[in-house]
């Protein structure tokens, strides 16, 4: 059975669901409906006792390319920026939360490009698997941001600090085999086998001990994510200041026009 929604699209499969982000022709991108569209798939599956799993993939040739910049001032701040803290905070956290504390497995389905936000996403999930063609790209400094949706979080605990700090400061793609080696993400898989391996993966666990695996996640939620909430209530303040500065107007003016950006360092 499936659910269209405008953006995104709940497919369901016995007790499993996979949540297909829907906006290919941006590679999608993160743009207002999105969002929404997003959140009310993850409360929905999030409620169901039906859905004993979950699955989070990407429609066309990318999982998620972050933001959509030309969607970025649908709310504006009274000095005319956008409003990334209301943006992070009433639309992307829960989602970014929901799929964090659901008591049920969650798996990232990386099919292509995991950028920004949408790396963001991929790793708040308990399980990623990506194509071996798949990069991840915490891309935020390129357009003079800080990182968001968990990210400054979940990168961190998975591969350290070094590793976190080379990939926030300079920007640079990770390609997923790269990334399995470095602990980012779970398994990198020859394209040719990544649907078989993310189904038999959904399958093993959609045929699991349900209740087991909800305690694992409270367990490990409370050991390494106990501060989740308040380090996303700082990556919005950070990142709305970011947001005021004259370096992300060139960022996000040069990404526009491709070409490279010329930061001032204000």
């Amino acid at each position: 059975m499936t659910t269209q929604l405008e953006t995104v699209r709940i497919e369901r499969r016995g007790a499993a669901a996979t949540i297909v982000l829907s906006r290919p022709e941006t590679m999608n991108a993160w743009n207002k409906q999105f969002g929404i569209d997003l959140r009310a798939a993850v409360d929905e599956l999030g409620a169901d006792d039906g859905v004993r799993v979950v699955c989070v993939t990407g429609a066309g040739r990318g999982f998620s390319s972050g933001a959509d910049l030309r969607d970025i001032s649908d709310e504006q701040t009274p000095q005319g920026r956008p409003d990334v803290y209301k943006t992070l905070t009433e639309r992307y956290h829960p989602i970014i939360t929901g799929l964090r504390t659901m008591p049920k497995p969650v798996v990232a389905a990386v099919n292509g490009p995991a950028v920004g936000i949408g790396l963001s996403l991929a790793l708040c999930a308990d399980l990623v698997v990506a194509k071996e063609s798949a990069y991840f790209l915490l891309a935020f400094v390129n357009i003079g941001l800080a990182p968001d949706g968990g990210s400054s979080l979940f990168v961190p605990e998975r591969v350290g600090f070094t590793r976190a700090i080379e990939m926030a400061m300079l920007g640079e793609r990770i390609g997923a085999q790269q990334a399995a080696a470095w602990g980012l993400i779970n398994r990198a898989v020859p394209d040719a086998d990544f649907d078989a391996e993310v189904e038999a993966l959904v399958d093993r666990l959609a045929d699991g001990a349900t209740a087991a695996y909800a305690g694992v996640k409270r367990q490990l939620n409370a050991w390494l994510y106990a501060r989740m909430d308040g380090q996303l209530e700082l990556e919005a303040q950070v990142q709305q200041e970011m947001a005021h500065s004259d370096d992300f107007v060139e960022g996000v003016t040069a990404f526009l026009q491709k070409r490279p950006a010329r930061f001032a360092g204000r």
